[in-house]
């Protein structure tokens, strides 16, 4: 018995001792001694210069742990921010008997004051690259090569419990010194409560960012002994500026190694033009709505790796559009995207923006030349790949009111194309392709079009705020053209078309009044206070060709019950210039009016040139020669008055005709 007494007092005044030691021994050992030594081997570490400016202070019983004051990681050579991280105090605690156990119990982890600092410098290369870290070399494979481990296996702990973990009045600036940006999180504050491996982390984290507070509040977890070998949870919710709200909540496989994360996000309905109040900034788009973005919601399922994301159940809610939509995206470099888009309504024209009044300088011709504009750097646009297709209910652009509309999008190397591309409008229907080429220093397009039964008054009211014409229109168009500004485009605009109007009107000319008085009849075109003339037809055929901004027609025609009109010509586009020959002929006989006599036949054939803003008619009297000199051999008296009506009934014409031309936004 006594023996057992003796053994028991010799363990127990060991431990005495022992834990004695523990408490006394770092009051001998001077730590700043060796300061030296230690930024030495942390700059080897580190790949970066380090400094410890204040006290280093170890303790070792009841808790085990150091604190560092004054810590600075330097900038590699180049940057001119001298510290790449700093931090004012820098603690840890952790209790010691438990570790003979391999049971960690930390009382404290607390960073005070740290400062992260990531700049991008004139060249592209941003302070965090290449920082020379030491690490461990890649264990050999079977066949000779490196390969990283695949995974971190168990801790070497039996159990995890941390009593405070805290990032207090922390800072990170991002400075881009090309670019001239910068931002600021300032008074960064990060708890975590219930540290362990058995139950979720609680995290608390708040922000200042451009001076609003941004939270995040949530839990993940539990993590496990073994980090990685099961599916991290998480759940959540981001506040920013009181008016964001943004919930994630799902799992994080194989974080260390193969990271993939599976989660649903929801950002709840806000007004983007608030939130950048809030923050002390413009808005960034000018619109002619300046009430659009006023609302933003948005949700979907994502799940991927690294290499490839996919977004599932998607909506998107924009003011009063809502899209469902899909997509994949994967080799980021180019990036390549698939996609699926589902819009109900969009009022395109709200969201353009403001129209600019364009300083240009006028050439021959009367063509606008742009100086100084900037060539465009299409290189962005030739490495995407796109797969996708867009469908939208309802579609207003440029006041003009479409449905159904259907588009699949298709983009290689530069090539993008639209086809099939369908929608419905103004009673009919119109089907094609279109496609736009960066492949070269100047862009090419080509747009293929199938109209169908399309009213063209209510058409030309929405787009052109005109009446001039009536009917169902059925075209066809083949057009190709080159450039991005619209003199180059007018300069290389080829193809051909054909436009037909069937059971319409030419609203601001009666031909049928022509044929009976010419001078009333153009009379008419500028009278007031009666009705509005018009020429209905049954038919109207334009068939055109362009050549480089070129419009020619050789076989324009109109039918209507009392006459046929021919026309042939062009219109050059790139000069603004005209040059046509209108060919009317009656095909019946007109009573009433005082006008019961037989007509048939050419009428005066006329002119039109000159340029958009001022065209000039004229009389081709070149089919009217031997008709005027046998009247004037058989009725003189007769043939004056006629040569003084005709006269004065040209005048009018070139008027009322420069008037129905300025009608149709040909002049200025």
């Amino acid at each position: 018995m006594n023996r057992s007494k003796k053994w028991l007092l010799g363990a127990a005044l060991l431990a005495l001792l022992a834990i004695a030691a523990l408490a006394i021994i770092p009051g001998f050992i001077d730590l700043n001694r060796y300061r030296p030594q230690i930024e030495k081997q942390l700059s080897a570490l580190t790949g970066r210069p380090v400094t410890l400016g204040g006290e280093i202070d170890l303790s070792l019983f009841p808790w085990a742990g150091f604190s560092l004051s004054d810590l600075h990681i330097g900038n590699p050579a180049g940057f001119s921010e001298k510290d790449f991280v700093s931090a004012k105090t820098f603690e840890v605690r952790v209790k010691l008997w438990p570790l003979l156990s391999k049971n960690i119990e930390m009382k404290r982890f607390v960073v005070d004051s740290p400062r992260i600092v990531l700049i991008k410098n004139s060249k592209g290369v941003g302070n965090w690259e290449n920082p020379g870290m030491i690490s461990a070399p890649a264990a050999p494979t079977t066949d000779g090569k490196m390969e990283a481990p695949s995974s971190l296996g168990g801790l070497p702990i039996q159990s995890l419990a941390v009593g405070e973990f805290a990032i207090r009045n922390g800072s990170l600036l991002w400075r881009d010194e090309k670019s001239g940006a910068r931002n600021e999180i300032a008074s960064l504050m990060v708890e975590m409560k219930d540290v362990s491996f058995d139950r979720p982390i609680q995290l608390d984290l708040s922000a200042l960012v451009d001076g609003r507070t941004v939270t995040v509040k949530g839990d993940m977890g539990p993590v496990g002994r073994e980090i990685g070998a099961k599916p991290l949870p998480f759940d959540f919710a981001v506040t920013a500026a009181k008016d964001i709200s943004l919930r994630l909540k799902g799992v994080l496989s194989d974080p260390l190694n193969r990271p993939k994360f599976d989660f649903a996000f929801r950002l709840e309905p806000f007004s983007p033009r608030q939130a950048m109040q809030a923050f002390g900034r413009e808005f960034p788009l000018q619109t002619v709505d300046s009430s659009v973005f006023s609302r933003f919601s948005a949700k979907a399922v994502v799940k991927g790796t690294p290499d490839e994301v996919t977004l599932s159940d998607g909506v998107l809610e924009l003011d009063d559009s809502r899209m469902a939509f899909s997509l994949q995206a994967r080799e980021f470099d180019k990036p390549n995207f698939t996609f699926q888009a589902n819009i109900d309504r969009l009022d395109a024209d709200r969201y353009l923006p403001p129209a600019v009044e364009e300083t240009t300088t006028k050439g021959s011709g009367g063509q606008a030349a742009a100086k100084g504009t900037p060539k465009t750097d299409y290189t962005p646009l030739r490495s995407p790949v796109l797969d996708g297709t867009l469908d939208i209910g309802e579609l207003k652009i440029n006041n003009a009111r479409t449905q159904d509309l259907h588009v699949k999008v298709t983009a290689r190397n530069g090539r993008y194309d639209l086809n099939p591309l369908t929608l419905k409008l103004y009673g009919g229907s119109a089907e094609g392709s279109a496609g736009f080429d960066v492949r070269g220093a100047v862009p090419k397009s080509s747009v293929k079009l199938r109209v169908r039964e399309i009213q063209a008054e209510p058409l030309l009211v929405d787009v052109l705020d005109k009446d001039n014409l009536a009917g169902a229109l059925q075209a066809d168009a083949d057009l190709t053209m080159r450039g991005d500004d619209a003199a180059t485009i007018k300069q290389t605009l080829n193809g051909q078309g054909n436009l037909n109007f069937r059971n319409g009107a030419i609203k601001g000319i009666d031909l049928a009044a022509m044929v009976r008085n010419v001078k009333t009849a153009f009379g008419l075109m500028g009278a007031t206070g009666g009705p509005r003339p018009s020429t209905d037809f049954s038919a109207l055929k334009i068939p055109f060709s362009l050549t480089n901004g070129r419009f020619d027609t050789t076989d324009a025609s109109l039918a209507s019950p009392l006459l046929r009109v021919k026309a042939a010509g062009m219109a050059d586009l790139v000069r603004e210039t005209i040059n046509f020959r209108v060919e009317p002929t009656v095909v019946a006989t007109i009573k009433g009016q005082d006008d019961t006599k037989e007509r048939s036949g050419i009428m005066v054939p006329v002119l039109v040139t000159g340029t958009f803003s001022k065209p000039i008619f004229r009389p081709d009297l070149e089919g009217q020669v031997k008709e005027r000199l046998q009247e004037a051999l058989t009725d003189p008296e007769k043939f004056k008055e006629s040569l003084k009506q005709d006269k004065e009934s040209l005048k009018s014409l070139e008027q009322q005709g420069k008037e129905l031309l300025r009608g149709l936004r040909f002049g200025r």
